[in-house]
């Protein structure tokens, strides 16, 4: 059983009242999801043995996307399709931060500005490419709500081969390794494309005071895979691990994290209730994709990365990935160690007379 399950599962009613007023749709649908989860609420997956005729039935899991318990094959599934189309070449990471002053957007229109900052973020880079390359460039945007702290963040962070495609001449053109765009030139099409597109917008209102700086940050960071490691961590299976959660009794919750510029691991100890509400707040609406790929990089774009990747074929050292097959569920039967297998669902649920 998940820390987070049992803590949220042992205090809900507690939670519900304090925090009655904030919780939106989707995060009362999330907590009814987890605390369903692998319990006897839910369906059950009957498995045989052929060998010995044992029989066993296992609760199912919820599938909620923010289910500590939940969604590991997904996260997987995800790294392999992007290594399907990593690139022989120097990857960049672009960050594109919400100042704090407009964070409380967030908590009342998550769905409208998380949606506004995705088309504004893919809209500033495809300027920036159009100008500087003249070429089709491909990035994946990936939406992170939350700091190490676990504090509401929003932030998109954007991997981006260093390089581009150009259609006309069927060439592709290898970027500076050290150098993609000026950070702070993005940051200053960053707040006023943003701002025009919050101002656009009926049902969200900009607060009075906002910054006059906004921050972009743009690094290098080697060949892509260990980026898409990182961005995975918090793609699914909510945004703090059980590994991460140090100790907790009837009062308090304490966490570890890494601090971002020491390095260093440190703790947060915060009250059960503020606890269950500072990783509760992170549940996004229903419908919005976390994940967006453009350009070459997009699903439907499989035969022109398979040009891409035709032409970078004789780069050094490197080897077109190959496709794994998906793994199937195995279990292994407790009396003659023989595998099992999956004899369907069975519905214990009584039906109302």
């Amino acid at each position: 059983m998940s820390c987070f399950i049992e803590l949220l599962r042992h205090h809900e009613h507690d939670f519900l009242h304090q925090y009655e007023s904030q919780l939106n749709h989707p995060i009362r649908q999330a907590i009814k999801a987890l605390l369903r989860c692998r319990t006897s609420e839910q369906h059950k997956m009957s498995w045989g043995c052929a060998h010995c005729h044992h029989q066993v039935q296992h609760p199912l899991s919820c599938g909620h996307r923010h289910c500590p318990q939940c969604q590991h094959q997904t996260t997987t599934q995800w790294l392999q399709r992007q290594e399907q189309k990593l690139l022989p070449c120097h990857y960049f990471m672009v960050t594109f931060t919400l100042p704090f002053e407009l964070r409380v957007l967030a908590r009342y229109q998550p769905k409208i500005l998380y949606q506004t900052m995705f088309k504004v973020v893919s809209k500033v880079l495809k300027g920036f490419a159009a100008r500087q390359f003249k070429a089709e460039i491909g990035f994946t945007m990936v939406l992170h709500t939350h700091n190490r702290r676990r504090d509401l963040h929003p932030h998109i962070h954007v991997i981006m081969p260093c390089g581009y495609y150009d259609a006309h001449n069927n060439q592709w053109h290898k970027g500076r390794q050290q150098y993609l765009f000026n950070e702070f030139a993005l940051a200053k099409v960053w707040r006023a494309q943003m701002l025009e597109a919050i101002n656009r917008h009926t049902r969200i209102n900009l607060p009075a005071k906002y910054p006059k700086k906004w921050v972009v940050d743009c690094r290098k960071v080697g060949f892509g895979d260990k980026a898409y490691q990182y961005l995975s961590r918090y793609l699914y299976r909510g945004v703090l691990s059980d590994n991460d959660i140090v100790h907790y009794d009837e009062n308090t919750v304490t966490f570890k994290y890494q601090e971002s510029k020491t390095k260093q691991t440190v703790t947060r100890t915060l009250p059960v209730l503020k606890f269950l509400w500072l990783i509760l707040q992170h549940v996004l609406p229903k419908g919005l994709q976390r994940v967006r790929d453009c350009g070459y990089l997009r699903g439907n774009a499989s035969k022109l990365r398979q040009r891409i990747q035709i032409l970078l074929i004789n780069t050094k050292n490197w080897k077109k990935p190959k496709k794994k097959d998906k793994p199937k569920a195995i279990r292994i039967c407790p009396c003659c160690q023989h595998p099992m297998h999956c004899e369907g669902v069975i519905n214990f649920f009584s039906r109302p007379s």
